[in-house]
């Protein structure tokens, strides 16, 4: 086990902690729990910092924009395949529960739902600039850790990176899907992942849901 540090802040958003698996045209989605993004202390320096919480943590506690929260965690391991700066949380304590009214959206800052709502809703790619400016408070905004397997006959050469999705209703005013994402493959190949693939996995749902 990893040296534990301790941390302590005021929630700034909430979002789904998914890991997506690509294999040139094919894609899944490990669905692991939220990533807690916090205005406050973490190993005595003050910063912005990402914690990664587990499905269990926050059904129980239903964080959300401005609770103040602490804890202690573990270092992340393996970078590439985690946005938070800390997993494997204990001690996690709500301290002081936020009781202003959410803003207007957008974006949506309330209590985000389960993790089996955002697999059904379905995602379109969502701009890493605009994600970045306009979304990342967003409950239906997510950065996900993204692991390329390259040849399928040599599983174990893979490359990594991050993309920006959006779970949110279509109609949004800050939407941009950005250009089209590539996956590398054997031998030099190149699959384009091209709008219609955003609009077969969001095709059930109407513009403002």
């Amino acid at each position: 086990m990893g040296a534990r540090i301790a941390w302590a802040g005021r929630i700034i958003s909430v979002q789904p902690r998914i890991v997506l698996m690509r294999s040139f045209d094919e894609r899944s989605h490990s669905y692991l729990g939220y990533v807690l993004r916090l205005d406050g202390t973490i190993g005595g320096e003050d910063r912005h910092f990402l914690i990664a919480i587990g499905k269990a943590a926050h059904a129980k506690h239903q964080f959300r924009l401005g609770d103040t929260v602490s804890g202690t965690g573990e270092p992340v391991v393996n970078p590439d395949m985690e946005t938070a700066d800390l997993y494997k949380v204990s001690t996690l304590r709500l301290l002081d529960r936020a009781i202003a009214p959410p803003p207007a959206p957008p974006p949506w800052v309330g209590v985000p739902p389960d993790l089996k709502t955002y697999r059904g809703r379905g995602h379109r790619r969502l701009n890493m600039r605009t994600y970045e400016t306009k979304c990342q408070a967003c409950l239906w905004g997510c950065r996900m850790p993204v692991e390329m397997v390259i040849d399928q006959w040599r599983p174990e050469v893979r490359r990594y990176r991050f993309e920006t999705f959006c779970y949110g209703p279509k109609s949004c005013p800050f939407y941009a899907a950005g250009a089209a994402r590539k996956a590398p493959g054997r031998k030099g190949m190149v699959y384009e992942e091209l709008d219609w693939v955003d609009e077969e996995a969001t095709r059930h749902r109407g513009d403002d849901e």
